[in-house]
């Protein structure tokens, strides 16, 4: 069965453009003005990584086996990802995970600015995971 990737597609070319709206307009933006594009990079992101894991789950039930994914760990999700070469680094999308949570447990500048960075990273990977899952949409 052919997944719909288009939500994932969305939210990344979402996330993308305001990564570079903020990198177009940095210089010229007074500080409530940049932290209110920030804030739209962090909610792009939530938005982008949330529907990334639940992509791959939903990858992994319909072409693996559904009961692997089943109540799994987002660790366990990830490796078993990485094992069915959608993504390289379960590290790095573990600490994606930890970016995500700070956004719902903790917020202030600096955390703000850590989480912003993570998405800048994240673009990548969750491009590359789209990739991985078009190739392999049997």
């Amino acid at each position: 069965m052919k997944l719909d990737f288009s939500s994932l597609e969305n939210a990344t070319a979402s996330l993308e453009r305001s990564l570079k709206a903020q990198a177009a307009f940095e210089a010229t933006l007074p500080l409530e003005l940049k932290e209110t594009v920030r804030s739209g990079i962090i909610q792009n992101f939530e938005i982008a990584y949330e529907l990334a894991w639940k992509m791959m789950k939903r990858w992994l039930e319909t072409n693996i086996n559904a009961e692997s994914v089943d109540g799994v760990t987002r660790r366990e999700l990830f490796r078993q990802a990485a094992e069915n070469r959608l993504i390289d680094d379960v590290d790095l999308w573990m600490s994606f995970h930890a970016a995500r949570n700070q956004t719902s447990h903790t917020y202030d500048n600096e955390t703000a600015e850590e989480v912003r960075e993570s998405a800048e990273h994240f673009l990548a990977q969750a491009q590359s995971l789209l990739i991985s899952l078009r190739a392999r949409n049997d």
